[in-house]
């Protein structure tokens, strides 16, 4: 994989109304982002509702994304799972169907020290040879790795050089990392809400499933061809969409309904569990498409 950056959508799970796999809509939402402009794909991630999916149907969403992209950009596989042997499993069926990367999360430890964190990532790395995605989440696995351990990793580990970090305070944070190492990486998240002061604090970009990605895209090209005054303006004007649609809990649901909104998905409603959106919901929706100049959101947002 070498080094990445730029925007990596989390991508969406598609499934049908009776919770079946959409191979076709996963289909077309991978062509979607790609003919918007994402960097990279990030599949089979929290937000991709891997957790849901069976260690079969894992398997088939990855070889499905990696037949489609065809090699046109980077596909990072979240391969995380409470089970070593079922992590290394999935890691090395990624890389054995071309994926550049995988990301991977600790799984609950009831040994949460720095030792056993860098033992379960050297563990991994044994195993397979290619890049890693260390993906520091602790909402999903109640294991916080400070700078010191992550800077560890990153020391001991010689394919784990890629960070996806949403430990917040997560500015505060980068530079932490940054002053115990340089070897990451680091990528940002929770919904592209804090883009700009990441890149700002040495972010190489982010990995997030926010379902305009074209929008996040023009503001890292603009900040990263030193435009930032251009950069600043385009985040300010969306930011109302970018916030509306990173609320806790129903984040995932306003996602998949804006997604089938730009003609992505056939179907917007996630596999259970999961929080439904009201009425209203939905109608504010219509309201910041409107008050960002959003007119038709199936066609790619010129800016």
């Amino acid at each position: 994989m070498g080094k990445i950056s730029g925007i990596f959508n989390i991508l969406a799970t598609p499934f049908s109304a009776d919770y079946a796999l959409d191979y076709e809509s996963l289909r077309r939402l991978v062509r979607f982002q790609m003919d918007i402009g994402a960097q990279g794909l990030t599949i089979l991630g929290v937000m991709g509702e891997a957790a849901k999916l069976s260690v079969e149907e894992r398997r088939a969403v990855m070889d499905t994304v990696v037949e489609t992209v065809n090699g046109a950009i980077p596909i990072v596989v979240g391969t995380s799972h409470s089970q070593l042997s079922t992590c290394i499993a999935l890691s090395q069926a990624a890389f054995a169907a071309g994926a550049d990367g995988v990301m991977i999360a600790p799984p609950p430890m009831e040994d949460k020290s720095d030792p056993a964190i860098v033992a379960l990532y050297s563990d991994i790395a044994e195993t397979i040879s290619g890049p890693i995605v260390v993906q520091d989440f602790p909402p999903v696995n109640d294991v916080i790795m400070s700078p010191a351990v992550l800077a560890q990793i990153a020391d001991a580990i010689p394919n784990a050089r890629a960070l996806k970090l949403e430990d917040p305070p997560l500015m505060q944070k980068i530079d932490a990392i940054r002053e115990c190492t340089d070897k990451f990486e680091i990528f940002g998240g929770l919904g592209g809400m804090f883009l700009l002061e990441e890149l700002g604090r040495g972010a190489s970009g982010t990995m997030t499933g926010f379902a305009f990605t074209e929008i996040l895209v023009a503001v890292y090209e603009a900040f990263k061809g030193g435009r930032r005054r251009e950069a600043e303006t385009i985040f300010d004007k969306y930011l109302p969409l970018i916030r509306y649609e990173n609320q806790p809990l129903i984040n995932l649901t306003i996602r998949k309904v804006i997604l089938k909104r730009r003609g992505a998905i056939d179907n917007a409603t996630p596999r259970e569990p999961y929080n439904p959106i009201d009425a209203g919901s939905e109608r504010e929706i219509d309201w910041l498409l409107k008050r960002v100049g959003i007119d038709d959101p199936t066609r790619k947002i010129c800016l």
